[in-house]
């Protein structure tokens, strides 16, 4: 039974400024978690001073151009997280006693996937139309902070991080092939060693990025090592790059349907290549996911390989 001083409390303080207030310590602005939450920035400064009055408490400081708790605001941040997983839960809960799966789908790719998740996901939607997806498509390093956020219901990514604790589920081969431009000199030999290859002109991605730790796991095994002539920060920004002569690279094959097809680029036959990975839809050990994602990640280990090698995808 709630004390006087809480049913004040609950009369004043809304769910919504709890929102806020966490979307902007989660992501270290005013700006950024009112992008997130499709609010205007006076809107969220307006809610996040009417919380701190409410509390009492100075709950936010400037640090250069970005905003961190205080201390109070650090013990109000974990409680506000407590709260608001409470609510998901018992909107959760709701959903699973109508049996309906509904509410939001939070997702975080790494840049690659998107060559394939979005029609997966278009696919879910349209079998479970009042599932409202939330796609952020960012590098690795993002979405491992994503991931230590604990942010998304599910992230996809095809190197699991070794450093925290996940539940990893693969679904899907992750092939890479070694892409040159349809005129380069070694197109149509056969079985090119790897040091006959490191003595190409190299574009890697960036370091951290998952191709490029399997690309240079792999040579290290061999006692080899590239120093890239260019690093990019996408498959696309690497495919324009191959195309225009600039050098090799690694990618994965399911990014070049539209290039291999044009005749735009060329697979070489490489002792150790394709390289075969996985994509895993990845979560926080121990998360309790809602309804809308573990339905989505066994819609993904049941069905997500076969609708792609259809050509669904």
């Amino acid at each position: 039974m709630s004390n006087p001083a809480s049913t004040a409390l609950i009369r004043r303080l809304t769910l919504r400024q709890l929102q806020i207030f966490e979307a902007v310590v989660r992501l270290g602005g005013v700006t950024r978690a009112a992008e997130e939450l499709h609010l205007s920035q006076p809107t969220v400064s307006m809610q996040l001073r009417k919380l701190g009055e409410t509390l009492g408490l100075a709950l936010l400081e400037q640090t250069g151009r970005a905003v961190r708790p205080t201390a109070a605001g650090r013990e109000v941040y974990t409680t506000t997280r407590e709260i608001l997983a409470g609510i998901a839960s018992l909107d959760d809960l709701a959903s699973e006693l109508r049996n309906e799966v509904r509410g939001e789908l939070r997702l975080s790719v790494i840049s690659t996937a998107t060559y394939f998740i979005p029609h997966l996901l278009g696919a879910f939607v349209e079998r479970y139309p009042e599932v409202v997806p939330r796609l952020t498509i960012t590098n690795r390093a993002e979405v491992l902070e994503r991931l230590r956020a604990n942010a998304d219901d599910l992230i996809i990514m095809g190197q699991v991080p070794e450093a925290f604790p996940v539940a990893a589920h693969p679904f899907i081969d992750n092939r890479l092939v070694v892409v040159v431009p349809p005129d380069h000199g070694l197109v149509g030999q056969q079985a090119i060693s790897l040091e006959r290859l490191v003595r190409e002109r190299f574009l890697a991605r960036e370091p951290g990025s998952g191709t490029r730790l399997a690309v240079d796991r792999l040579l290290q095994e061999h006692g080899l090592h590239i120093t890239p002539y260019l690093e990019l920060g996408n498959a696309e920004a690497i495919k324009q790059g191959v195309m225009a002569g600039l050098g090799l690279s690694v990618l994965s094959r399911r990014t070049l349907d539209l290039e291999l097809a044009a005749g735009r680029i060329a697979l070489l036959d490489v002792v150790g290549f394709p390289l075969v990975r996985r994509w895993y839809a990845v979560h926080p050990k121990g998360k309790k996911l809602s309804l809308a994602a573990r339905t989505f990640l066994a819609f993904l280990l049941e069905e997500g390989n076969e609708m792609l090698e259809a050509g669904q995808g």
